[in-house]
């Protein structure tokens, strides 16, 4: 069992820039795909990006955010991130970490593909 804990949200203005961790809590986290989902009041939950196990580093975004966050990871600290900048109100949610061993990254990546997942961190643009 893999506990991931998710940090680094809060408010912020339109524009502005916040960097999200996840911490996962295996010492064989090289080998889990690590992504990233955000889900908004009302709405289902929305891929954000993911990256590859190992140090292949293949990485894959949600068309909404392409060209504005970067996903990137320490396999040193068992740590995975998400540099998000240019923010805009509509990337107002609550932004979740998620993992699995092996796992290919793939255009329809979504939610079934992971098996675990952090509680959330709650991230506020404002306009």
């Amino acid at each position: 069992q893999v506990q991931l804990v998710e940090s680094g949200g809060g408010l912020v203005q339109a524009g502005g820039s916040l960097r999200l961790s996840c911490a996962a809590s295996t010492r064989t986290f090289s080998l889990y795909t690590m992504a990233w989902f955000r889900q908004a009041p009302g709405k289902e939950r929305e891929f954000v990006a993911a990256i590859t196990w190992m140090t292949i580093g293949t990485t894959l975004y949600g068309d909404s955010v392409k060209g504005r966050f970067t996903i990137s990871r320490d396999n040193a600290k068992n740590t995975v991130y998400l540099q998000m900048n240019s923010l805009k109100p509509d990337d107002t949610a609550v932004y979740y970490c998620a993992g699995d061993r092996f796992l290919a990254v793939h255009p329809k990546m979504g939610k079934g593909d992971f098996d675990f997942w952090g509680q959330g961190t709650q991230v506020t643009v404002s306009s």
